[in-house]
């Protein structure tokens, strides 16, 4: 394929796949749950946005004018991700815990400091083990300054994909609950053992609201 071709499927891809965001949660009923912890950290736009692979959709809808900056892994799943949140008005860069890892989170971190642009990272990206923070994002806190928020979705009628994510596509029409977990810093200073135990911290925060979003509409996903 030529690299025009190419380039015509990618935006039509993310194009349809923006489009087909917009359509669910315009006519979904969105209620918020824990922003009181989070809601100045927010205004600020001086944070690092955590969520769950699979848990992605809601949350780029909703922080789509935010103008951030996700790490998106270079994986052809990634290309979708990728296309979809440029369309929404974020900046992509491309790498994961397997490849490119370590520049891709230098290469964030140049492009929030100073600025007020957050930082979007799925920390059990881009192929798992599924609810389990890699430790790159306890490194951007670190050397940002920048607290993470951790932030998840569930809804009423969902369609749960059989992916080693166990991927939420809302169905149109529904009822979805966003929740906020507690904001976590990093210290500068922290050592590699506090740094494990931010991130076993963050990891507990992601499924504890996890479970909560899904408890409320009665989902147990295994």
């Amino acid at each position: 394929m030529s690299f025009a071709k190419s380039e015509f499927k990618w935006n039509l891809i993310g194009l349809l796949g923006k489009t087909i965001i917009d359509l669910i949660f315009r006519t979904a009923s969105v209620e918020v749950a824990g922003c009181g912890a989070v809601e100045e950290i927010l205004k600020s736009r001086r944070f690092i946005l955590a969520i769950w692979h699979s848990r992605i959709l809601l949350v780029s809808y909703i922080f789509k004018g935010y103008g951030g900056v996700a790490l998106v892994s270079r994986s052809e799943d990634g290309e979708i991700i990728a296309r979809v949140l440029q369309r929404q008005g974020q900046e992509t860069v491309r790498g994961s815990t397997t490849r490119g890892g370590l520049s891709a989170l230098i290469t964030i971190l140049r492009k929030i400091s100073g600025s007020n642009r957050p930082a979007v990272i799925i920390p059990d990206g881009p192929q798992g083990p599924r609810f389990r923070v890699q430790p790159g994002i306890i490194s951007l806190a670190k050397k940002s300054g920048y607290p993470i928020v951790p932030v998840t979705y569930s809804a009423r009628r969902m369609k749960v994909f059989d992916s080693w994510d166990r991927f939420v596509l809302p169905a149109p029409f529904t009822r979805c609950r966003l929740v906020y977990g507690r904001p976590l810093w990093v210290s500068k200073d922290a050592d590699r053992q506090t740094e494990e135990e931010k991130r076993l911290k963050l990891e507990q925060e992601l499924r504890r609201i996890t479970s909560a979003a899904d408890h409320c509409f009665g989902h147990e996903i295994s």
